[in-house]
């Protein structure tokens, strides 16, 4: 597994960052010899050296930088530019800039701001003060990732709360062709599990459950919690009879799973869900989640345990 999927994955089982994988930082400078200093100075890090702003931004595409330290005086494309571009793409704006630069009127500082730098830095470099500088950026990184991951993810099981879920769903629906599939899951019986073993065991339930999930998704899926014991996910399918095999897979791992009670006793849960496909009189994701969640209801109904399909 990469680091950019340590950081988040598509279905939405978060995991925060690992804290002993090392901070890539990407050095921009067309100065060899200070790529060489700054090598020496960030040696706990792993760096990634570039002469130009066209190579950067090359770079930045195929690897998972968590941030840049960027010259600004550079032949071809300068700092200004690439920096600009960098918080012109959703992709890369959130990565923190420190500017690297012998310019230090205040002029050039202010365009380093307004252009999206985090920080800078004036040659000639001062060892402590530019390992400070990148510390404090680094650190700040993990504070906004906390803070995010503790914004889109329920509480208990970690995977997407409600909110970030339609967020998601919305977009993947507006971008998928008819391969799209809802699928709505509820956890059989929850409630009597509940009352006969209590709330904790409940919990223990939820998260052993929701991580079987997550774990047999296909990658780009998406996976939100919609309260209590029930779930959405949305996920690409090649056709009716790969959904499904997923949806069977998704029950046969879950009915496996034991689950061991504050007792001291094991037991084991089994989940009903109902699908449904991007296609006919589904006209948003609204709709075909509303039709996933008849067809789940149908399985509850023809004896739990199941999965059915929604026939448009």
């Amino acid at each position: 597994m990469t680091k950019k999927s340590l950081q988040e994955d598509s279905w939405g089982m978060g995991k925060k960052m690992n804290e002993d994988i090392a901070k890539t930082i990407l050095v921009v400078d067309d100065n060899e010899s200070n790529i060489d200093m700054l090598l020496a100075i960030l040696k706990e890090y792993d760096v990634i050296p570039s002469t130009s702003g066209e190579d950067a931004l090359a770079l930045i595409k195929e690897e998972s930088i968590d941030l840049v330290l960027l010259d600004i005086l550079m032949p071809g494309m300068d700092g200004y530019t690439v920096c600009q571009r960098l918080k012109n793409q959703p992709e890369t704006q959130n990565i923190p800039v420190i500017f690297i630069t012998a310019k230090s009127d205040e002029e050039s500082i202010e365009k380093a701001y307004d252009l999206g730098g985090a920080d800078y830095v004036t040659k000639p470099f001062k060892p402590k003060e530019l390992l400070a500088r990148v510390k404090v950026q680094l650190k700040l990184q993990d504070v906004l990732r906390e803070l995010n991951f503790l914004a889109t993810r329920d509480s208990l099981t970690g995977i997407y709360n409600r909110r970030k879920f339609f967020q998601l769903a919305e977009q993947m629906y507006a971008e998928a062709s008819d391969d799209l599939y809802a699928l709505m899951i509820d956890i059989d019986h929850f409630k009597r599990l509940n009352d006969k073993y209590g709330h904790h065991t409940g919990d223990i339930a939820l998260k052993t459950i929701t991580t079987a999930i997550s774990q047999t998704l296909p990658e780009s899926s998406i996976f939100g919690r919609m309260g209590g014991e029930e779930f959405a996910v949305l996920l690409k399918a090649g056709d009716e009879t790969r959904a499904m095999e997923i949806a069977s897979l998704l029950q046969q791992k879950v009915c496996e799973i034991p689950i061991n009670t504050d007792g001291g006793s094991t037991i084991y849960c089994t989940i009903s869900s109902g699908m449904a496909c991007k296609k006919g009189d589904s006209t948003s994701l609204d709709s075909l989640l509303r039709q996933a969640d008849s067809a789940l209801y149908k399985a509850k109904e023809g004896g739990r345990n199941r999965s059915i399909f929604r026939d448009v």
